[in-house]
């Protein structure tokens, strides 16, 4: 992969020039081969440029202005962007580059992939959430809160039983008092009517005796 950065050696502008000097020592710094390709003297390296940045990187104009940077013919981007990036300790991945062991970049990445797919994930995959946990111990806990309030119906619906037929043993009860009151009530009626007609009889007898 060589990265390759569209110059204008021969520009006018004091703040191209800047750009340009400040994108290329910056890649000298950090030992990145680059090519420098200048499209102030060669016609195909402008229109190569050109027709290969992005429409919605292009500036209102349509005409993209130097430093431009590519990585081979991916579009890297532009001054800004790179600057952007430099700020962010980002460089190796906006040029699409792995950074070198020991840079702030590669540290900056080893940090990431702990927190996306290190021991924090394998403790997630390994061990039961705790969600999941609490999930199954609710879930227990119904279980046996169900089968208490089944018992305790159970136990409620035994008692109003019992009390039902309590209930009815003691109206039957009632019932039954009444009755055997009557029927002792006509007994003894019966009995003194009998009496009232043995003293008629004895009566009658006596004044037959008294008579003769």
């Amino acid at each position: 992969m060589v990265i390759k950065v569209f110059l204008a050696s021969s520009s006018g502008s004091t703040a191209i020039k800047k750009k340009q000097q400040d994108v290329v020592g910056f890649l000298e710094a950090l030992k990145v081969d680059y090519t420098q390709l200048d499209i102030a003297c060669n016609e195909e390296n402008r229109m190569w440029m050109r027709q290969n940045v992005p429409e919605d990187r292009k500036p209102t104009n349509g005409i993209p202005l130097p430093p431009q940077i590519f990585n081979e013919a991916s579009y890297c981007g532009d001054y800004d962007t790179f600057f952007d990036a430099k700020e962010d300790n980002s460089v190796y991945a906006f040029l699409g580059l792995p950074p070198p062991p020991g840079s702030k970049e590669a540290e900056k990445a080893d940090k990431a992939d702990i927190v996306e797919n290190g021991t924090h994930a394998e403790e997630t995959n390994t061990e039961v959430p705790v969600e999941e946990r609490n999930g199954n111990t609710h879930r227990e806990e119904e279980k046996l809160q169900q089968a208490a309030d089944e018992e305790e119906e159970a136990q409620d619906g035994e008692e109003e039983e019992i009390t039902e037929g309590e209930t009815a043993d003691k109206e039957t009860a009632g019932d039954e008092t009444p009755m055997e009151e009557e029927e002792a009530v006509e007994e003894a009626d019966e009995a003194h009517a009998e009496e009232e007609e043995g003293q008629e009889e004895e009566d009658l007898q006596s004044e037959v005796t008294v008579r003769r």
